[in-house]
C-alpha cells in the first residue's frame, strides 16, 4: 500500500549497500557468534573500523535494545553483518542462521550489508598475537577484533579501497 514504509535494505552487495547511504555515515558492525556478538564501528567518512564492545549473546529482544542504544549514540547509518561462508563460498547453517538475525535486526530501520566473513577470526587472532597479547585478553577481544576486520574489508570495498 502506498505510504507503507518500505523495510530496510538487506544485501550482499557493497553497490547496493552504498547507495541506500549516498551520503555516507557510520557504520556498525556485528560478527554473530553463539555466545558473544562482537562490534566495531567506522567513522561517517567510512575511512577506519575501530573494534568496540563485545556483548554477550542473550534473547534477540534483549540483543536488539543494545544494539539500538549502540546505533543511537554513535549516530549509526547503516549495518554491517558478518557472513560466516563455507571455505567453497556456499552457505550453510550459520550464514543462513546470520542471514535470519538481519531479518530481524530489520526492526532498526537501518540498511544491513552481509558481508563475506572467511578468515576474519585468524586475521584478527594474528593481529591481536603480534600485539602480544595475552590468550587470555585474546579470548576477550576476538569478537571484536574479528568485527572489526569483517568492517574495514567492507568499507575498503565500499570505498574503492582495495582492488
Amino acid at each position: 500500500m502506498a505510504g507503507d514504509p518500505q523495510p530496510p535494505l538487506i544485501t550482499t552487495g557493497a553497490l547496493a549497500f552504498r547507495d541506500a547511504l549516498p551520503d555516507g555515515g557510520a557504520l556498525l558492525a556485528l560478527d554473530l557468534g553463539t555466545q558473544t556478538i562482537g562490534t566495531a564501528f567506522c567513522d561517517a567518512g567510512w575511512h577506519f573500523a575501530t573494534p568496540g564492545k563485545t556483548l554477550k549473546r542473550g534473547k534477540f529482544g534483549a540483543d536488539r535494545a543494545v544494539l539500538q542504544a549502540l546505533a543511537t549514540e554513535r549516530s549509526v547509518r547503516g549495518v554491517v553483518i558478518g557472513l560466516p561462508l563455507n571455505m567453497d563460498g556456499s552457505e550453510g547453517p550459520r550464514a543462513q542462521a546470520s542471514k535470519a538475525y538481519a531479518r530481524n535486526l530489520g526492526v532498526l530501520g537501518l540498511p544491513i550489508l552481509l558481508w563475506d566473513e572467511r578468515w576474519s577470526t585468524t586475521s584478527a587472532e594474528r593481529d591481536l598475537i603480534g600485539l602480544d597479547m595475552s590468550r587470555a585478553k585474546r579470548a576477550q577481544r576476538i569478537d571484536s577484533a574479528a568485527a572489526a576486520v569483517i568492517l574495514q574489508a567492507a568499507i575498503d570495498a565500499l570505498t574503492g579501497g582495495f582492488a
